[in-house]
């Protein structure tokens, strides 16, 4: 499941976007990774862990918000029902 996000600066700067993925582990647990940045830069990363799928969807929902919040689009959405 992926979310990808972007803003467009208006002093001619690199878009920002923002990356949200959930990856299963091995121990039947799930990890919200984010990832952040400028366009065709690297960017900064933060990982958080969840026990259950349902826990780490929360999570990721409540992150694309607090994104759409500060001006944020969702540009890509893959394997995730929509929870407007």
């Amino acid at each position: 499941m992926r979310i990808y996000m972007q803003i467009l600066p208006a002093d001619g700067a690199p878009p920002r976007y923002y990356h949200l993925h959930l990856q299963e582990d091995l121990i039947g647990g799930w990890t919200l990774v984010r990832e952040w940045g400028f366009q065709g830069r690297g960017g900064r990363v933060m990982r958080e862990h969840f026990d259950s799928l349902e826990d780490a969807q929360a999570a990721m929902v409540r992150v694309r918000d607090d994104q759409l919040a500060r001006g944020y689009r969702v540009v890509y959405v893959q394997g995730m029902e929509s929870h407007d």
